[in-house]
């Protein structure tokens, strides 16, 4: 049942449902209607605008999944299994359960001892919380200690001290009275987020000397926990044009604000490609503006206006040309690695923020400019709350975690094409399915 249970991981790699709520909810990504490509009865746009409601598919799907998953991690504890194996059932269970938990501010839960016909308690948020902690901090004797691999699918020390540093620094949004805050970051907190963190470098965590590497099947010193199941393929089939090669489904963007806030000699917003004849090799890294290529150099025209395919800087909503909208390619085709769940650059910028919130904006300083010297990046005279929000989005962009980013800052509701810009919006509806199915569940307010 434990592999099964890794198998489950697979659904993170999905261009839709958990990754869709993390990524497509924020100012970072756009899912632009085609002609009637990509209409999908409005799934995607409602989602960029948080004009959702309970019966949303991808807020359905998501609830659906990480529910099972968490139930399934559940069994496993009950099944006798031997300390290792709980250690990586427990940390499963936590690793599942924050996503609900940061979702949707509370958690259904069913013991496996319970019958069919007993409706699932539900735990609030700040119940939740705690008891992720406690699963992690109870696997962690019982989880082996691995160092930086591409292929890093199973749960580890470094896992575990790396989901406890994202938990602690994200704990006041968790414990908040109102979920759109105000947060108060504790001083103690911030401790634990930068203690977690410190563990994982100390497991040999670095940060990669190429950036792009770390998506790939080379990288050697940032990937901490991959699924091993499924490939990242749908990361560049969700954004490539149907004249690329591999010929993509002509989907999602970023957008120029995003786009501009990075240097010109920031390495992470790109390399040009290579073109030099071999298979993919008209395929950039990071950011893909302007005139696109084939494998061997040509410009790529459009086989459907008949245009230059050029992507372009704008991009509307709805009614968007085939070309318009800056793509983005982290995984590539050439040379990509298992998807990832869990890196150590996003450890190492809580350890930073960590330091950010206790006062300690010195050390914080410090922390971010070795990151930029290393990504190739000027470094900064000054931390501000806003620089240090940027920073964390040149980093991590599209890697599936900004809402909760931008929930943390405060930013969530006030983002590019947010309609609704409500409170409520910080928490996603329960599924209408699953509040007939369960009289314990209460509707979050809003909905």
């Amino acid at each position: 049942m434990l592999a099964s249970a890794y198998k489950d991981l697979g659904a993170y790699t999905d261009q839709n449902n958990i990754y869709a709520l993390g990524e497509h909810t924020t100012a970072e990504m756009f899912p632009p209607t085609r002609g009637v490509d990509w209409g999908d009865n409005g799934v995607w746009r409602t989602l960029d605008s948080h004009t959702w409601d309970a019966t949303h598919s991808a807020i359905r799907e998501t609830w659906n999944q990480l529910n099972q998953r968490v139930y399934k991690a559940t069994e496993i504890l009950a099944s006798n299994p031997s300390a290792a194996q709980a250690a990586e059932a427990k940390f499963l269970r936590a690793f599942h359960m924050s996503h609900v938990m940061d979702f949707w501010g509370k958690v259904p839960f069913r013991e496996v001892t319970e019958a069919d016909d007993v409706n699932p308690r539900v735990m609030s948020r700040s119940e939740a919380f705690d008891l992720v902690v406690k699963d992690l901090e109870e696997a962690l004797p019982n989880l082996r200690k691995l160092g930086p691999a591409p292929t890093n699918g199973v749960a580890s020390k470094a896992a575990a001290n790396a989901l406890l540093a994202r938990l602690y620094l994200n704990k006041a949004v968790y414990k908040a009275a109102n979920p759109a805050g105000p947060y108060t970051f504790d001083k103690a907190d911030m401790a634990k987020a930068i203690q977690y963190a410190d563990a994982v470098t100390a497991d040999g965590y670095k940060f990669e000397k190429n950036y792009f590497d770390n998506f790939s099947d080379a990288s050697t010193s940032e990937v901490i926990f991959v699924s091993n199941e499924g490939t990242a393929q749908n990361r560049w089939f969700m954004t490539l044009h149907y004249n690329q090669n591999p010929s993509g489904w002509n989907g999602f963007t970023t957008l120029a604000d995003f786009y501009d806030t990075f240097d010109k000699d920031d390495s992470r917003i790109g390399i040009k490609p290579a073109a030099n004849g071999k298979q993919y090799s008209g395929i950039g890294y990071g950011f893909l503006v302007g005139q696109q290529v084939d494998d061997a150099g040509k410009n790529i025209v459009d086989t459907r206006s008949k245009k230059p395919l050029v992507f372009s800087r704008d991009v509307p909503l709805a009614g968007a040309a085939t070309e318009k909208g800056i793509r983005v390619i982290k995984y590539h085709p050439a040379n990509s690695g298992k998807y990832i769940l869990l890196r150590y650059a996003e450890v190492y910028l809580a350890k930073a923020e960590a330091l950010f919130r206790s006062g300690d904006v010195p050390g914080a300083l410090k922390l971010i400019n070795d990151l930029r010297i290393a990504r190739g990046a000027k470094a900064m005279t000054a931390l501000t709350e806003q620089s240090f929000f940027e920073e964390i989005g040149r980093e991590m962009y599209w890697e599936g975690g900004k809402r909760t980013v931008e929930v943390r800052f405060g930013k969530y509701t006030t983002g590019t094409g947010v309609t609704v810009n409500e409170p409520y919006t910080i928490l996603f509806p329960i599924p209408a399915t699953a509040i007939v199915s369960n009289p314990n569940l209460v509707q979050n307010e809003g909905y």
